[in-house]
């Protein structure tokens, strides 16, 4: 049978467990903001009934309720919707690095504009064509110096944008590497502590939602695997393993490297820093050499004027012009090995024999010119007079030559180049466009990336805050809700509290005033 204190036990337990509640709803109230934090409920059930005592069947009644006991505290998670974040949200990641990086390189070249390269390329052409108009004028010759000279700093500068850009991306993957590292240690530690707390019966639900923060802001960085293993979280980056247990694995810049390279990371920051570095940077630092080793010394087919007389030794389509043949006795179509070529078949106002490489690199070479490295040559930069213009001599009674100064054929043809169209890239096939249709080209090709960039960033935006807006209603607290349950657990606290008093009263008129009688 039921004790004669079994109305206050019932009591006791019915308000421990209320204040359960009511602490772990005051909990979830004050983490209503905490990012990670899931919301916490306490799991009620009925305490273990008192069976009646009797051989087969007591008279008295069976199965006596004893109240209430908090099972435990749990908090509201979905494993599905956590995984479905952290799929979306490396994507997210890798498409944010992709996009922040076009936009830095739009800004780097800078066109359409007035002050990008295409404007000083076009000063470049316009500069000779003026010069031909009067090719005595050492004036227009130094305006062909200072535009030449504008245009190689403008692809200079240019250039060193693009390697300083290349640069900070690889410190940021050295940044976020050690990001990584320091979260794939703090899991692993998280792991050993829920282990710990949970080994004693209890449910570390906060160190649970500490661990799951932190597994996604990993996810972001990197794609993970997570799996959930009796030691904790096991955390997989396609074959490599970053966390097992209480071991967090730290990979350096040759690890990343190879993964990237394996296909083992194909997705989240690192991956989208790491290829915007080496497609879109590298890419477009390619193409700008590119672009400058073309108009250098990229093959074009131009028509000499007749009477032009060439440089001796002179070799155009395997024919040597040397002695009388110097003379060109007709329009002659030859190709030319760029502008340092072309440049090198007239003669300057200096008198000299011929003209000098256009191009070189800042020793004076014209082998590896680069975007980087190219230069007006040195020995015009001191004597513009040096710059040609002329492809006419006169022979003297002596059998010296001088030049005819007067003459613009090399100077037209130089004003012509902007219609002319390279060869970028011989021996592939058809490949031959204007230095400025294929400016032109890599400048709209960039805008393309970036357009798709902003495209992929966006949807992968929306589809990320739509995930997380749907976990967020399963784990997310809200305030209304909690505010319910709190005036729901203050009357229940207050109920037992009236019943223990009831029962209190019931146990004092039994003790105190029964037998009294009359007394």
């Amino acid at each position: 049978m039921a004790s004669t204190f079994h109305g206050l036990e019932t009591a006791r337990r019915s308000l421990f467990t209320t204040q359960s509640a009511l602490n772990t709803t005051g909990h979830n109230i004050a983490n209503a903001n905490t990012a990670g934090y899931s919301r916490q409920v306490v799991d009620m059930t009925a305490s273990r009934p008192i069976d009646a005592v009797g051989y087969s069947k007591s008279v008295a009644a069976g199965q006596l309720g004893t109240g209430v006991e908090a099972t435990s505290i749990t908090r509201v998670r979905e494993k599905f919707l956590d995984n479905q974040f952290r799929n979306e949200y490396k994507s997210h990641g890798n498409f944010s690095v992709q996009l922040d990086t076009l936009s830095k390189l739009e800004g780097i070249v800078n066109e359409p504009s007035d002050t990008g390269l295409r404007t000083v390329i076009s000063n470049f052409w316009n500069s000779w064509s003026d010069l031909s108009k009067n090719p005595e004028n050492a004036d227009g010759r130094k305006v062909v110096m200072e535009q030449t000279m504008a245009m190689v700093d403008a692809f200079n500068y240019t250039a060193k944008q693009l390697s300083d850009l290349k640069a900070d991306l690889t410190e940021n993957v050295e940044i976020n590497l050690n990001t990584v590292n320091s979260l794939t240690t703090s899991i692993a530690q998280l792991n050993g502590e829920i282990r710990r707390v949970e080994g004693l019966g209890d449910s570390a639900n906060d160190l649970r939602d500490q661990r799951d923060l932190l597994t996604d802001q990993l996810s972001g960085l990197v794609n993970i695997r997570v799996e959930d293993q009796a030691n904790g979280y096991r955390i997989t980056m396609g074959g490599t393993q970053l966390v097992q247990g209480e071991i967090g694995t730290a990979i350096d810049m040759t690890a990343v490297s190879a993964a990237f390279a394996s296909g083992n990371l194909n997705s989240g920051a690192i991956y989208g820093t790491i290829h915007s570095r080496d497609h879109f940077v590298e890419g477009y630092i390619s193409e700008l050499d590119k672009m400058v080793q073309t108009m250098a010394s990229g093959q074009f087919e131009v028509t000499l004027p007749k009477g032009s007389v060439l440089p001796e030794g002179t070799v155009l389509n395997g024919v040597a012009y040397t002695g009388a043949n110097r003379t060109l006795t007709e329009d002659t179509a030859v190709t030319v090995n760029g502008l340092n070529g072309l440049h090198q078949l007239g003669y300057n106002l200096a008198g000299d024999e011929a003209g000098l490489p256009f191009f070189t690199d800042s020793t004076g070479g014209t082998a590896s010119l680069t975007a980087g490295n190219i230069t007006l040559n040195p020995a015009i930069v001191a004597n513009s007079n040096l710059i040609a213009s002329s492809m006419r001599v006169t022979i003297n009674a002596d059998g010296s030559e001088t030049v005819i100064s007067g003459n613009n054929s090399l100077a037209v043809l130089f004003s012509q180049m902007r219609d002319t169209r390279f060869d970028f890239d011989p021996g592939a096939g058809e490949n031959k466009n204007t230095i400025d249709a294929y400016f032109r080209s890599v400048v709209g090709q960039l805008g393309v990336q970036a357009a798709e960039a902003t495209r992929m960033q966006a949807n992968q935006q929306i589809i990320v805050e739509q995930v997380n807006s749907r976990r967020q209603s399963v784990s997310g607290v809200s305030l209304d809700e909690e505010m319910s349950n709190m005036i729901k657990y203050q009357h229940a606290y207050n109920a037992a509290a009236r019943n223990m008093t009831m029962i209190d009263e019931i146990l004092d008129r039994v003790i105190n005033g029964m037998g009294r009688v009359g007394l």
